[in-house]
Order: structure tokens, then C-alpha cells, then sequence
């Protein structure tokens, strides 16, 4: 019948089924002869030239391998198929061809391969079994053994028995380096070491060459393997057997340090776990006039029922050996000379017995030269406070085992790469560091209000570095302050001198140092942005708990921070989400930007800005987009600009109408920006300007006021004349003021309720004939009533506080004026009513929109600001 496979892909085939794991032991050798029936038809095939397979039909010109085993060597050669690769080559002895050939002690035998590259198919075990029980040790070098073996892929296995009262030690001629399971070794060349006592064996670790353990010895037998890539030719294994007393522990692992140098090394078993209450040692040689330092750098600790895991020092000149440390423990360093660490497991728990494993390092350097100086850090004065030296990119980089170390010390044995310290205690600390500029410091600290506004309004905090932070010889990488208060309690930042500047593209910061505030609520995070010193914002008021962290750039923050002086205080509650207050420089363009400009403006958000506008001057304000870009899925957005004066107008848009265009304003004024919930994925981020002019004063406006003037005196002129001749004439006085009338200042609505219809503060009871100058009162309609609208944008008083809009369940939409040309105004609403005055067109200074009109106050004649001065007086 096999005549009938012809189809080369069958051998293929039923070499996988023959390599498959779950196949059972019939079949597998059912396989296998169906394999070689197939393989020795395709023999025939080659030698007949009926088929040009390479790697199968060249073998005929392949090179021949006699093995020869002496009984004695005790010594087994097995050459087998590597896992995972198809059978497509065969082993060819004088018994017939083969997948797998198996050579005893006492056997010799001559081999070839049915193809030219054995090395891509095969791998060869060699395995010497060595008994130090019944018989001597053949203690000295260990050899490779036998010779001639073909170039394949090598692991030569020493089985050696030995007694526990007397362990074996293996001594590599070329220190080796501890590899962590699965990582490979450059030259492919690695030895594996286990420990064999009774019945259990445990792996005491996989190693490389050119590194520095030196020596093991292990407590009972061991099984060493050394595996050899095919084209690697060796003549001696490396290492030496010798015979030495019970050592009363699993292993000791002898490490030899030279110079500068950093290794790691990992418990047996690792990353599984360390056997049950079993001790291992590690011994580390290391020259007299070098410092030692252990790190531990991943650990995990078993479940115990007696004992306690432990690791312990030995440390030539210690006043306490052996020094005792739990693995949470921060392990010691600068360590002159060499020195031992044990460690120790426990009886485990049965049912729950949990893993004991360990992975540290040992770093060794020269001593510094500056170990001997100690710093003072004094934190004995400060509250809620950390500071922590850290390396550079910590936490989250990991320094790579080659580079140099720095360590900070708070004692002479006590150093780490990182080094927290608390506040309440004062420190004295030292640097094993070779370069101190890879070094950094962050610290934190906490100012929280517990109480009432009584008992945190009266304090102010000072959000500065501390000098004993700032005198280290280390750069600050950041201070963070967190602030938390009560509900309807708020915080406020100050920087009275040196003032904040946003840090946007138009206005970079480019000073030593940075701020950036978060503001945190319970639902998310708003980034206020980033500020640094020398700006115009002199306040910024947030309504809910905030970070800020600060940030230097360079060594130039330790003079810089000597003039430090932002503050922060708990104030009252504001109505905004954030609210800043802003004093331009006049000399120069000041952006400003709504805050979380990375992700927009959260959500039903009101952010405002008080701009202040000095008295000789005029600003002016503007936008650096047309719309602000977003589209509403719930609510609306606006933008609400006022000036802060008796009867000032207020401009409105909503997120569907063009902004403002640059405008003129001659007094103090408001911008507040409120967000609906915009549609995915927009945002809303507003960015605007302002920049001021000196105030021009126009001619025809001097000539009207003294053209005023010189009416005014005519007319007192005249009452004089009037009243001296009543006076003469001793008449009774004919023009009787009205004293059953509030008399009260006009002005604040709060204080006086009573509008321009309904006041009659103005009026006499009787009109003598003499007040020829009642025309004055006359407006262009004859009429001294101002005209009024009505709208109702807000909800608050205006003034002091800033101008924001009302709920949004409470808004209806925007009822369009037929002016097209112009957007308009918020439409009425059902809540609280805002009545201002119009001005004319022509007085206005403004370079907008004329329907706009918010700049100067005319809804008070000249005579009726006479009067209110009077009444004031």
C-alpha cells in the first residue's frame, strides 16, 4: 500500500499528528512507523532520482559521527528532534533511519544525517550521572565529554548524588551573572543550577557568563546543565567540582565585586516560590575601600503559621550582628567591605501557604566625597507637609541597572534612591552622588479649613517654598499645595506684587517658574491653567477645593524664589465657578482665556473676569474668534460684557450669534462666560484681549462744559439778583420747596426703589416766574421723562459683582429683532426685571455695533446731576 503516498505533504502531516502532546502512546507508535514506511519510500525515491528534495535526498554526502561511550564515564548521548519543528530529516545508523537515537554507556556508534543542515532539526543531550554517595567525587575541572560530537545544538547534564552532611561546591573559572527566568543570554551560552534534596528539587537559578557569582554551594546533590549553541566550540565546561562541609542551608551564593558595579539577584525558585522555612546566603566580596548598597526591588511575602520571613546582615564591625529586617524594611547601605545577607522563610500555612520570593540589587562605588556633609532640612515648623528626593523621572521611570547611582542618606546607613521626608521633625541628610543634578525634590503639602468662615477668614497662607527646601543642593521639581474647604466656604489667590500671567501662545512664560491650578470637584477636574509671575491678574476666586503645583524650569528659581508672593485665603461664597480679577498693564496686550482649554469649558460652567480700567485711560476689548464655536445639546451658552456704572448697558450673546466686535470701555467692566452642554466632541475655549489708550478729550466737549458753566452763573447771577429784591421788598417767598418727598440720594436701587416716573424729588410746589430756565430740562421730544426698555438677562444686582446669567431651567429662547444686521438681546423671562437707559448714538466711542450702547452715562440730565450733588451735600 505505500506505494500509493507519493504526495510529499503526507510526511509533513503525520509528523505533526506525531509531535502533537495529547496523542496517546499507541498511536504515537503507530505514527512513527507509518512515518518510516513513508520516509523509506521516499529514500528509495531519492536514490532512484525520482525526487529533488533537498534537505531530504542530500544526505547522501553528509558527514559521518562515531560516538563511542565508555561504562565507566557513566555518560548517556541522546539525539532527538527539536520541539516544533517538522521531521523532514532523519538519523541514519546501520539499523535503519531514525527520528530520535539514544547512545548508552558502553555503546559505539557511526551516524550520519539524511540532510546537509542536522543543526535546524536536531539538539543533543549529554548526561553524566555522578555518585558522591556510595563512591568518591571525581572532584577538579570538569571536562566535555566525549569528543567529536556532531555541531548541533548541545546541554551537557552533571546528575550528581551527593550526602547532606556534605555539601558540594561548584567553582566557575568565569563569573557568572543571575538571569531572570526567560530572559536569554547574549552568547547563548547559560548554566542552569538546581538543588536535589531527597526527592525535592528546586532551582537555585539560571546564569550567563561575564558577570559575578564565583562560587555556589549547595546543601546534598545538584543537577548543572550547560547549554552550547551548535556553532560554539568548547573543550572544558568552566567550572570545578569540589567536596566542602555541611553548610546547614539550602545554598550559598558567593558574588565577587569589583570597582564600580551594580548586579541583581533573585531567590531560588524565583518568580515562584522560596521552599518552606529553608535559609539560603549570599555572600558578597567586595574591596575594602569601596561602599556596598542593597536595594530590594520586588519581594512578596508568604502566609505563615511559626517564624517570621526575615532577612538578616552580617556586616564585619557591626555592633549587632547579625542585623535583623523585615523586606518592607528600607535595607542598608554605604556598607564598607564585604558583608553577607541571609534570608529566611517560615512554616507556611497549609491551606493558604502564599508565594516568598525576592529580586534585589547590590550597587558598589567609591566612597564620595561629600558623604560627610549633612544638610539640615528643618520641617519642625511645618504642617501637613512631605518632601521627598527622588532621581530624576521618578516615579514613574526606572532608573536601568548601569546607571550611576545617587543615594540619599538620612543616616550613615540608612540610604535609598528615594527619601521621603515629614513635617514636625527636623533632618540631617547626605548624598552618596556622584552628580547631584540628576536629583529632585518634590513636596506637598495640605491647607484645609475645619470649621466655620470666622475661624479661616482671618488667616492668610502663604503659598511660597520654604528656605530649608530651597537651600539643598538639589533642583525642586515641583511643590504642590492642596487646598480643601467646606461647602459655601471658597478659596482666593492673591499675587498683590508681582501679579499672574496666564501662560498662553501670544504671552509665554519664560520665567524660572510656573503655576498650575486644578480646580477638583466631585464629579471632575477643571485645569484653570497655567500662570506665572509678572502678569495682570491679581485674584483669582475658585468656588471648590484646588491644586497648585509649581514648577521650576532651571536653576533660576533660587533667586526668584526669594520674591515670592502669592497668597491664598478662604473667602465667603461666590456665584461663578471662577472668577479673576484683572489689572492690565497699560503698556502691553493682555490675553485672557477661558480655563480648561486642553478639553473646553466643563459643562453648565460660569467663569467671569473683573477688569479693571485705570481713570486716564480707555480699554479696549476684544475677541480673537467671531463665534465661540460650539452648538448647545442642553442649554445655551453667553457671554455677557457690562461696565461697572449707574444704568451701563449689557451686551449679550448666545453661542449661535457672532461675538462683540472691538469695543471701547471707559470704566471698570465684566466679562462672564457661561457653557451649556455642547454637542460632541465640541468645546468651548474663549480667548479675548485688552489693551489701553489714553483718554482723549475732545474740544467741542471743553467748550459745551464751559459754555454750561457761564449759563449756570448767569442763572445764579439772576436767583441773587431775585432774591435781594424779595429780600428788599420783604415778601414772602412765593417758591415753596415740597418736603413730604424723599429727598434720598438716587443711584443704588437697593436704597432708593423709586424710578424716574414715580420720583418726585424734582417737582415744586410752586413755579415762580423768575425760573426763566425750565427749557433746559426739555429733551429733543420735549419731554424730561428718559426714555426705558425692559430685558431680563440676570439675576443679581450689578455693580461689585460680576454679571451672570440666570439658571438655566429659567431661560427661554432668544425672540429676534427684525435688524438682521444686529443680534439681539436676551429675550424677556419670566424672573427678575433689568431696566436701563439708552444712549445716543453719537456720543458713543465705540467701534461696534451701534444698536450696542454701554459706554458714558446720559440717563441723567445736567440739571437732575445738579440736584443729586445738592442733596448729597
Amino acid at each position: 500500500m505505500i506505494e500509493h503516498f507519493n504526495r510529499w505533504p503526507l510526511v509533513w502531516a503525520l509528523g505533526l499528528f506525531w509531535q502533537h502532546q495529547n496523542t496517546s502512546s499507541d498511536l504515537q507508535e503507530l505514527l512513527k512507523l507509518t512515518l518510516a514506511e513513508v520516509i523509506l519510500h521516499r529514500l528509495h525515491s531519492c536514490l532512484s532520482g525520482h525526487v529533488q528534495q533537498v534537505d531530504f535526498c542530500a544526505g547522501g554526502a553528509a558527514a559521518s559521527f562515531t560516538i563511542s561511550l565508555r561504562a565507566v564515564d557513566n555518560i548517556t548521548v541522546t539525539i532527538k528532534m527539536k520541539p516544533g519543528v517538522l521531521p523532514v530529516c532523519l538519523i541514519r545508523v546501520k539499523n535503519g533511519p531514525r527520528f530520535e537515537l539514544k547512545i548508552r554507556p558502553g555503546e559505539n556508534v557511526t551516524l550520519t544525517f539524511s540532510c546537509n543542515t542536522p543543526e535546524k532539526y536536531f539538539m543533543m543531550e549529554i548526561q553524566k550521572n555522578i555518585d558522591c554517595v556510595s563512591g568518591p567525587c571525581p572532584f577538579g575541572d570538569v571536562h566535555l565529554y566525549p569528543p567529536g560530537l556532531p555541531r548541533l545544538n548541545r546541554t551537557f547534564i552533571w546528575d550528581v548524588k551527593a550526602s547532606t552532611k556534605a555539601g558540594l561546591e561548584l567553582k566557575f573559572s568565569a563569573p557568572l551573572r543571575q538571569i531572570q527566568p526567560g530572559e536569554v543570554c547574549p552568547d547563548l551560552v547559560s548554566y542552569s543550577i538546581n538543588s536535589c534534596i531527597d526527592a525535592a528539587t528546586v532551582n537555585i537559578g539560571t546564569f550567563c557568563r561575564n558577570g559575578s557569582v564565583s562560587r555556589v554551594k549547595l546543601l546534598g546533590g545538584v543537577i548543572l546543565s550547560l547549554h552550547l549553541p551548535w556553532n560554539l566550540t568548547l573543550t572544558t565546561s568552566g567550572f570545578n567540582i569540589a567536596n566542602r562541609s555541611s553548610i546547614k542551608r539550602l545554598c550559598i551564593i558567593e558574588s565577587t565585586l569589583e570597582g564600580e558595579s551594580s548586579i541583581m539577584l533573585m531567590s531560588p525558585n524565583y518568580p515562584l516560590g522560596f521552599p518552606e522555612d529553608e535559609l539560603m546566603t549570599w555572600q558578597f566580596v567586595v574591596p575594602s575601600n569601596m561602599r556596598a548598597s542593597v536595594f530590594f526591588h520586588d519581594y512578596s511575602l508568604s502566609n505563615c503559621e511559626r517564624k517570621e520571613e526575615r532577612v538578616e546582615y552580617y556586616i564585619p564591625g557591626s555592633v549587632s550582628n547579625p542585623e535583623v529586617f523585615k523586606l518592607s524594611d528600607s535595607q542598608p547601605a554605604n556598607i564598607a567591605g564585604s558583608f553577607n545577607l541571609s534570608l529566611q522563610g517560615c512554616d507556611q500555612d497549609a491551606q493558604n501557604p502564599g508565594i516568598l520570593r525576592l529580586l534585589f540589587q547590590v550597587v558598589v562605588q567609591h566612597p564620595q566625597i561629600d558623604e560627610n556633609v549633612t544638610h539640615v532640612v528643618d520641617l519642625s515648623k511645618e504642617r501637613n507637609m512631605t518632601v521627598t528626593i527622588h532621581f530624576e523621572g521618578w516615579p514613574r521611570r526606572t532608573p536601568l541597572v548601569s546607571e550611576p547611582m545617587c543615594l540619599i542618606c538620612k543616616d550613615p546607613r540608612t540610604c535609598d534612591r528615594v527619601l521621603t521626608l515629614a513635617s514636625g521633625a527636623t533632618y540631617k541628610i547626605s548624598f552618596l552622588c556622584k552628580d547631584l543634578s540628576r536629583l529632585r525634590i518634590t513636596a506637598e503639602k495640605g491647607i484645609s479649613c475645619v470649621g466655620s468662615l470666622r475661624w479661616c477668614g482671618s488667616r492668610i497662607y502663604s503659598l511660597s517654598v520654604p528656605k530649608t527646601i530651597t537651600q539643598l543642593p538639589v533642583q525642586l521639581h515641583k511643590f504642590i499645595w492642596r487646598v480643601i474647604a467646606p461647602e459655601l466656604i471658597n478659596i482666593e489667590i492673591t499675587s498683590p506684587s508681582l501679579k499672574l500671567r496666564q501662560h498662553l501662545p501670544e504671552q509665554s512664560c519664560n520665567t524660572s517658574y510656573s503655576y498650575n491650578i486644578f480646580s477638583a470637584t466631585p464629579e471632575t477636574e477643571m485645569n484653570v491653567g497655567i500662570f506665572c509671575p509678572g502678569g495682570a491678574i491679581e485674584k483669582i476666586q475658585l468656588r471648590n477645593n484646588i491644586t497648585v503645583s509649581l514648577k521650576t524650569f532651571g536653576k533660576g528659581f533660587v533667586n526668584e524664589s526669594n520674591h515670592q508672593d502669592l497668597k491664598m485665603s478662604f473667602v465667603p461664597h461666590i456665584k461663578d465657578e471662577c472668577t479673576f480679577t484683572v489689572s492690565p498693564n497699560s503698556k502691553a496686550k493682555t490675553y485672557l482665556q477661558t480655563p480648561n482649554s486642553l478639553y473646553g469649558l466643563p459643562p453648565y460652567v460660569s467663569i467671569s473676569w473683573y477688569i479693571i480700567v485705570p481713570s486716564q485711560q480707555v480699554a479696549r476689548l476684544g475677541f480673537s474668534t467671531d463665534r465661540m464655536g460650539i452648538a448647545c445639546e442642553t442649554g445655551r451658552a453667553y457671554l455677557n460684557i457690562k461696565e461697572q456704572m449707574p444704568g451701563a448697558e449689557e451686551t449679550v450673546r448666545r453661542e449661535d450669534e457672532l461675538l462683540p466686535q472691538p469695543r471701547n470701555m471707559h470704566h471698570n467692566f465684566w466679562v462672564n462666560v457661561s457653557n451649556c452642554k455642547p454637542v460632541d466632541p465640541m468645546q468651548l475655549t474663549l480667548k479675548f484681549w485688552v489693551t489701553f489708550v489714553e483718554k482723549q478729550i475732545d474740544l467741542a466737549v471743553i467748550l459745551g462744559v464751559l459754555a454750561a458753566a457761564g449759563v449756570l452763573a448767569a442763572i445764579g447771577l439772576t436767583v441773587c439778583c431775585i432774591k435781594k429784591k424779595k429780600k428788599k421788598n420783604q415778601n414772602p417767598m412765593v417758591g415753596v420747596y415740597n418736603a413730604n418727598v424723599n429727598t434720598q440720594m438716587p443711584g443704588k436701587q437697593r436704597l432708593f426703589q423709586k424710578d424716574r416716573k414715580t420720583n418726585e424729588s424734582h417737582v415744586y410746589a410752586v413755579i415762580d416766574d423768575a425760573m426763566v430756565y425750565g427749557h433746559l430740562l426739555k429733551e429733543s421730544n420735549g419731554s424730561v421723562t428718559p426714555e426705558v426698555d425692559v430685558y431680563q438677562p440676570f439675576d443679581g444686582p450689578t455693580g461689585s459683582l460680576p454679571p451672570s446669567p440666570p439658571p438655566f431651567s429659567f431661560r427661554k429662547d432668544i425672540k429676534h429683532s427684525p435688524n438682521t444686521e444686529e443680534p439681539p438681546l436676551l429675550a424677556e423671562t419670566d424672573r427678575d426685571t433689568y431696566t436701563f437707559a439708552h444712549q445716543k448714538s453719537g456720543d458713543l466711542e465705540d467701534s461696534g455695533d451701534e444698536n450696542e450702547n454701554n459706554n458714558g452715562d446720559t440717563s441723567m440730565s445736567l440739571l437732575e446731576n445738579k440736584e443729586q450733588n445738592s442733596l448729597e451735600e
